[in-house]
C-alpha cells in the first residue's frame, strides 16, 4: 500500500511539472521552426535541431502527463482506450522526431536530409504509421481524456473546447504549433490544482 502511494505521489509530481513544460514544449517547437523559415534554408542545422528538440521534449513529457491523468479518471474500458490511444499517438510522434533529429545529423544539406526522410518514410508500413495517421492518436486522443476529465469533474467544461481548439490548428497549418501549445496549457492548467491535492493527500 505505500509502495502503491508512493508511485501515484512520483506520477503526480512528474505530471504536475509536465502540465507546464509538455505544452510549453511544443509551443515552442513552433516558435524556433518558425524562426527558422524566415531565411527560407530551414534544415538541417541548429535552427532544424532546436525546434525538433523542443519537439521531442513536449511529446516526451506529454506522456507523464497523461499517465497521471489516467490516475485521476474513473476506471473503465472507455478511460483505457482513450489513454492508449493517446499513448500511441506520442509513441508515434516521438519516433518521427527522433528520425528527423538523427537524419539532420547525418545529412549535409536539405537535399540530403529530404532523401534520408524518403528512404526512411519508404520503409514498409512507415508512412501511414509514423506519419500520416498514428500522430492524430495523440491529437484526438487527448481531448477524449479531457473530456472524461470533465465528465469526472477534474476540469472545468471549456477545457475540452480549447484543447479541441489548440489540437485542430497544427493539423490545418503547422504554422499555428506556437498558438496550439498556449491553448493546450490554457486547457489543462486547470489540473494543476487538482494534482496538487492529490499531492497533498
Amino acid at each position: 500500500m505505500i509502495r502503491y502511494a508512493t508511485m501515484i505521489f512520483s506520477m503526480t509530481k512528474a505530471a504536475k511539472f509536465a502540465l507546464i513544460a509538455g505544452p510549453l514544449a511544443l509551443g515552442g517547437y513552433g516558435v524556433a521552426r518558425n524562426i527558422g523559415k524566415l531565411d527560407n534554408v530551414y534544415g538541417p542545422g541548429f535552427d532544424w535541431q532546436l525546434a525538433h528538440f523542443l519537439g521531442l521534449a513536449g511529446f516526451l513529457l506529454f506522456v507523464p502527463l497523461v499517465l497521471g491523468l489516467r490516475t485521476l479518471l474513473p476506471s473503465g474500458t472507455v478511460r483505457e482506450v482513450a489513454i492508449g490511444a493517446t499513448l500511441l499517438g506520442l509513441a508515434t510522434s516521438i519516433v518521427q522526431f527522433g528520425a528527423d533529429i538523427v537524419e539532420a545529423f547525418m545529412a549535409a544539406d536539405k537535399e540530403e536530409l529530404r532523401s534520408l526522410q524518403h528512404r526512411f518514410s519508404g520503409l514498409p508500413g512507415v508512412q501511414p504509421a509514423i506519419y500520416d495517421f498514428g500522430p492524430l492518436f495523440f491529437f484526438v486522443g487527448i481531448v477524449v481524456v479531457a473530456v472524461l476529465a470533465t465528465k469526472a469533474g477534474r476540469l472545468p467544461w471549456w477545457s475540452p473546447v480549447v484543447l479541441f481548439l489548440g489540437v485542430l490548428l497544427p493539423l490545418l497549418n503547422l504554422d499555428l504549433m506556437p498558438l496550439a501549445g498556449l491553448m493546450m496549457l490554457v486547457a489543462l492548467l486547470p489540473l494543476r490544482r487538482t494534482f496538487r491535492q492529490v499531492s497533498a493527500g
